[in-house]
């Protein structure tokens, strides 16, 4: 973070101690210690105050550390992004595996367990398609550059673009198409050996 260095830097060419700055924008001489050694981080309020006093643009003062922000957010994005795709993809691959079995064996009861599964598993879906509206990302080239950290060039983008509607119908049927033949041929091979 270059914040810490900014205060410092324009609290000494102001020849301020650091108790001249803290009664100047009203903290403690400890606040003003943690700001400058990067410990914590001023609030808005005291933000304005120091670009007030020391005569700079908010820009100027906090310029390095929003790059540094906007970089966080969007690893916490990448992470969660991730985190929930993964769940649903396990919740789906279990869902379509587990419909058969659950369904013979325990008849109107596994209906039940495979309506809650598919639930779960709707719950998380939704999950990822807001952040994928978010972040507008749709296609897979978006999704791929999306989890490594990295944006389309605006020719990519355009093409990814082009290809959504096509896309989305055909992940739908395949998806469709897989989930019951998988889910067939799970029943019928219960049946042929149960």
């Amino acid at each position: 973070m270059e914040l810490n260095k900014q205060i410092k830097k324009y609290r000494t060419m102001m020849n301020l101690s650091q108790e001249d700055l803290a009664e100047r924008v009203y903290v403690t001489r400890q606040t003003i210690s943690n700001w400058e050694t990067g410990k914590s981080y001023p609030d808005i309020h005291s933000l304005l105050l120091l670009s007030s006093l020391f005569d700079v643009s908010l820009d100027i003062l906090i310029k390095g550390d929003l790059e540094m922000m906007r970089e966080k957010v969007n690893e916490k994005e990448v992470r969660e992004f991730n985190f929930y795709a993964n769940i649903f993809g396990v919740l789906l691959i279990g869902t379509v595996l587990s419909a058969a079995p659950l369904v013979y064996f325990l008849d109107m009861k596994g209906l039940i367990v495979v309506f809650v599964l598919f639930s779960v598993t709707f719950i998380f879906a939704f999950k990822v398609e807001g952040y994928k509206k978010r972040n507008d990302i749709q296609t897979y080239k978006e999704i791929l550059a999306f989890t490594n950290g990295e944006r389309l060039d605006e020719i990519s983008k355009r093409q990814e673009e082009a290809k959504r509607p096509y896309q989305n119908i055909l992940k739908v049927l395949i998806s469709g198409g897989l989930g019951f033949v998988v889910t067939l041929i799970l029943f019928k091979l219960l049946v042929m050996f149960f």
